[in-house]
Order: C-alpha cells, then structure tokens, then sequence
C-alpha cells in the first residue's frame, strides 16, 4: 500500500508506536509516502491513530520501531525546533495565542527565524488577504474577537507563514458548523491547489476525506488498511471502506458518475 518512492517528502517505514504504560501498540507497523505536492487524507474513527502518526512526522513522537523520513532524513537526526518550523501544523480552532493580536499569531514563525519587520508585515498582509481577511480589518483583533471560522483562517495563515513546504492539519474544520466547515474546506481545497503544498491532513469526515485527498488513508487500530485515490476508494471492497462509503447515500461499484467526480455537491 505504499505509494512510489521515487521522492517522497514523507516516508513511514515499518513504524511502530507504543506508550510505554500501554500494552498494544498505538500504530503498528506503518508504511507509506506522502510524495510531494500531494494531499494525504488520513481517515478514521477516534482512537485509530491518526493523530498519533502526525505527530509522528513532526517529531512531537518518536517511533517505537520502524524509520519516519522527512526530506530524506530520519526525524531522530532532525533538529526538532528547525523540523517544526518547516513544517506548517494546523489543529482545530487554529491553536492561536489568546494574548497575541491576528498579526503576530501570523508572523511567529518568521519572527522566530528572525526576519526584518519589513518583511514580516508584507508577508502578514500577504497571508491574511490570501485566506480572505482583509489585513486592515483584521490585522489588530485578538483571536477572542474573532468567529470560529475567521479563527481557522489565521491558524491555516500562520501554518503558511514561514513558507513552510509540508503542511500538517490535524480535523482543522471539526469544530466548526456545517456550513462555515464546507465554505473552508472548498476555500482549502482552492488554496492548496494554488500554492501546490505538501500536506497530511486528519479527519473523520469521509466527505472531506473525498473532497480534500489526492489519495486516502483508511486507518483502524492503528494500521493502514488501504491507501487509493478518492476514485478508487469508492470502488473499494473493504468492509470499512464499504461503511463509510454507505453514509454517502451512493452505490460504491456502480455510481460511476460518483467515482468520476466523489466530492461534487459533498462539500
């Protein structure tokens, strides 16, 4: 189930991880890449392991056993602070700093890396207009004043802020209503296509999963039970597969229309 790795920016091989009070493994034996420019979904229940195999990539874990590569390089031989500052992290309601304004939310990763205030401003100005906050009406409120959605945009800001190239984004629409999550997620969607990015995304949600994924990861108990395009996961016979597929109302073999364009009227 492993995708080519010809030039994978991330690649799990054989990876395990367990906490050292439990008694079974949190992941089992995970391999695939995520190759550049792609969108992994990684779907499942709570509790499967997704998460945990984010934080894998990031180095905020360290596998059990097996080998996590980002750019070519084992996460145990990546500093952590440069492997995190490259590495654009998105969780639900943004993660933001309650005390900060919009704008230095935004711009902590690049004040970090010690840009100019010049520099800094422009790229702000540049990322909040890009994710559809008008920088002069939005640049000075603290995350208190803002709505959920408007909340999610700053933190998919400052994930991009320091040009990262790989995006981690772990259920970032979970707890947003339905209809401000599907506006972000076709805003998304629209946004990384543009900027051509690298990201693992996490969720739940098969129709995001259809409607944001280059290819999806099916994951239970902490294994990897198939890795397809959105296409070729309705198509698919897997028992799990086949349950999530059913919640969409549609007929997973037949429906060729659906496996043609799986995430037209989802969002």
């Amino acid at each position: 189930m492993s995708a080519p790795t010809n030039n994978p920016l991330v690649d799990f091989r054989e990876v395990s991880f367990s906490h050292a009070s439990a008694s079974a493994p949190v992941i089992s034996h995970l391999s695939f890449a995520v190759q550049q420019g792609e969108t992994l979904v990684l779907l499942g229940k709570s509790g499967c392991g997704k998460t945990t195999t984010l934080k894998l990539i990031n180095r905020l874990l360290l596998p059990t056993s097996g080998q996590v590569r980002v750019a070519n390089k084992p996460t145990t031989e990546w500093d952590p602070i440069s492997l995190r500052r490259r590495t654009g992290y998105v969780i639900q309601e943004g993660g933001l700093f309650p005390h900060f304004t919009v704008a230095r939310n935004v711009a902590l990763v690049p004040s970090l890396e010690r840009w100019d205030e010049e520099r800094i401003k422009k790229r702000v100005d540049e990322l909040l207009a890009l994710v559809g906050l008008e920088p002069n009406d939005f640049a000075q409120r603290y995350p208190g004043e803002l709505s959920g959605g408007q909340r999610q945009r700053v933190g998919v800001a400052r994930a991009l802020a320091a040009e990262p190239p790989l995006l981690l984004l772990d259920e970032p629409f979970g707890a947003l209503d339905p209809l401000t999550r599907a506006s972000l997620q076709r805003e998304f969607s629209q946004l990384n296509r543009r900027l051509h990015k690298t990201a693992v995304f996490v969720t739940h949600d098969v129709r995001e999963a259809l409607l944001l994924g280059s290819r999806i990861g099916l994951m239970e108990a902490g294994q990897l039970l198939l890795l397809e395009t959105p296409e070729n996961f309705l198509k698919s016979k897997n028992e799990l597969a086949l349950a999530y597929i059913e919640t969409l109302g549609v007929t997973p073999t037949n429906d060729a229309s659906a496996a043609q364009n799986p995430a037209e009227g989802m969002a």
